[in-house]
Formats: structure tokens, C-alpha cells, sequence
């Protein structure tokens, strides 16, 4: 009777043990379930708060590591990032909830993010680190390097922090320009657009006028004092006038993209190649 009880079928000892080794051979034969990629602690996932810390991130880090970038990048007004770049990251309008809800490792941020607002998201565990905006290509390459130091994308940052710092080696006289912005307003001498036009071999008319950061100047003054080069970046009334037009006899107009103005970093290299573009413009002229 024990006998039968051990060797009868499916039910008894050798039965259910049969059973077992089948249910586990079709179990390894069945499709495995999609499990979710393991973290990467050496890349950690992030969410930024900054247009031009967004910019960096685009360049440097690949889209499944940046899980949102800010709304402003979404904004041709205010980005520094083709609008086609910038539709394939979502974003975030930089409430803590919104960011939290995000589950990032790490926020990037200005230095004028809220107080409350770094502090509800470290309360949540959430690392946060604020920039703030380099005035200098030296300081923009140093912010590149630890943007990409903190995504663990150092070789990718040094590569971007190289390519900023290319300046042209200039030989040749330098010729006088004057950076019309937004607002009609002109840049001061220690900024980083200025630093960048001396690189390449332009000498701010506005500097030698005594003219400094955001001083209005007017079309009646441009045609008055005209520079070899007037490179238009605003849409103001006075920077579309049809006056532009007679003027064009005594100087180079040139379009300059506003975009180009926002921030340091990966827009810098865009830059220099448009001011070098308008350089061998003037190499034309007669």
C-alpha cells in the first residue's frame, strides 16, 4: 500500500516532482517578462531647470539619461536648442511636485532657483546643483567640464569644453563692429559675446564710445557713428528700418541669430562660426 502510494501517478511523490521539472522546462521556454533596465549609478538620471544647462545636456548626455529639460527650451524666445532637438525631451515647468513626480537622481539649476523649491526637493532626497552665468569662455568651458563631470559624461564634456575654446588665430587688423540687441541695447566689454568678438578679430565701437552693458543706441546714432560691421540681433522698429538700407554703402549689415546670445556653452562654437562668416565677408569688401 505505501508502495502504491509513492509510485501511483501525478498525485503521488515521483508524480509530483515529474510535474515540477516540466512546469520549470516550459517556464524557461516561455518569452521572458520585460523587466525595467537596471540603473546606471555612474550615469545618473537627470532633470534640468536651465535653458542653458539644458543646452549643455543635448550635447553631452544621451536623451534617455535627461528626463526632462525646462519649458523654456520649448520656447524659440529663450532657447538655445534647435526646436526639432529640443520636442524629443519632455519637460518640466520647475515646480518641485513636477520634479519630483520625475524621480530624477539629480536637478541642475541656476543659482536663482527658489529656496523653497531646492529645499522641497533635497528634503526628497533628490540631489540639486545650481550654476550660475558665465560672463567668460573660460568660465563657460569650466561649467561644461562640471556639468558633464556630475552626469558622468567627462570625455564627452572635455570634447564640447575643446571645441569652445577655438579661438582663430588672428593675424590681420581688426575691424570695428557693433552688436546691435534686442531692445536696441549694445553688450559691455566683460562679457563673453565680446570676449568672443575679439577673439575673432572684431573691436567693439561701442567700448570706444564709452558706451556700456545694455546702453540704448539709436538707428539716428548707428547711421551717424557707423562701424565697418553692424550686426543686427533684435527686431526693434529701428533695427528694420528702411534707413538699414542707404546705409549698407557705408558698412557691412549683417543678420545675427539672438539665439546665439542666450548662453555659453555648445551656442558658442555656433557663434564663432557666424562672426567668422561675416569676417571673410568684410575680407570682400571693396
Amino acid at each position: 500500500m505505501a508502495r502504491d502510494r509513492i509510485t501511483k501517478g501525478p498525485g503521488g511523490r515521483y508524480g509530483g516532482a515529474l510535474l515540477a521539472t516540466l512546469l520549470l522546462a516550459l517556464a524557461a521556454c516561455a518569452p521572458a517578462a520585460s523587466a525595467p533596465p537596471p540603473h546606471d549609478a555612474a550615469h545618473p538620471r537627470i532633470v534640468s531647470l536651465n535653458p542653458c544647462l539644458d543646452a549643455i545636456l543635448v550635447e553631452i548626455a544621451p536623451p534617455e539619461q535627461v528626463l526632462a529639460l525646462s519649458h523654456y527650451s520649448r520656447d524659440a524666445r529663450s532657447s538655445s536648442i534647435p526646436a526639432g532637438v529640443a520636442k524629443r525631451y519632455g519637460v518640466t515647468g520647475g515646480t518641485a511636485e513636477e520634479v519630483i513626480a520625475q524621480a530624477p537622481d539629480l536637478v541642475l539649476a541656476s543659482v536663482y532657483l527658489p529656496q523653497p523649491t531646492k529645499s522641497a526637493l533635497e528634503r526628497a532626497g533628490l540631489g540639486v546643483a545650481t550654476f550660475g552665468s558665465p560672463t567668460s569662455i573660460a568660465e563657460s568651458a569650466a561649467q561644461v567640464r562640471e556639468v558633464a563631470r556630475l552626469a558622468g559624461r567627462s570625455e564627452a564634456g572635455e570634447a564640447l569644453a575643446a571645441r569652445i575654446s577655438q579661438a582663430s588665430p588672428q593675424t590681420r587688423p581688426a575691424v570695428s563692429a557693433l552688436l546691435w540687441q534686442p531692445g536696441e541695447i549694445v553688450a559691455g566689454e566683460q562679457t563673453l559675446i565680446a570676449e568672443l568678438m575679439r577673439q575673432e578679430g572684431f573691436v567693439s565701437t561701442a567700448a570706444a564710445r564709452g558706451l556700456k552693458q545694455a546702453d540704448r543706441v539709436s538707428l539716428e546714432d548707428v547711421v551717424a557713428h557707423p562701424p565697418i560691421v553692424l550686426l543686427v540681433a533684435g527686431d526693434a522698429p529701428g533695427q528694420r528700418h528702411p534707413l538699414l538700407e542707404g546705409a549698407r554703402k557705408h558698412m557691412l549689415v549683417a543678420p545675427f541669430d539672438p539665439a546665439l546670445l542666450y548662453c555659453g556653452g555648445p551656442t558658442i562654437p555656433h557663434a564663432r562660426a557666424r562672426l567668422r562668416a561675416i569676417r571673410a565677408q568684410v575680407e570682400q569688401m571693396p
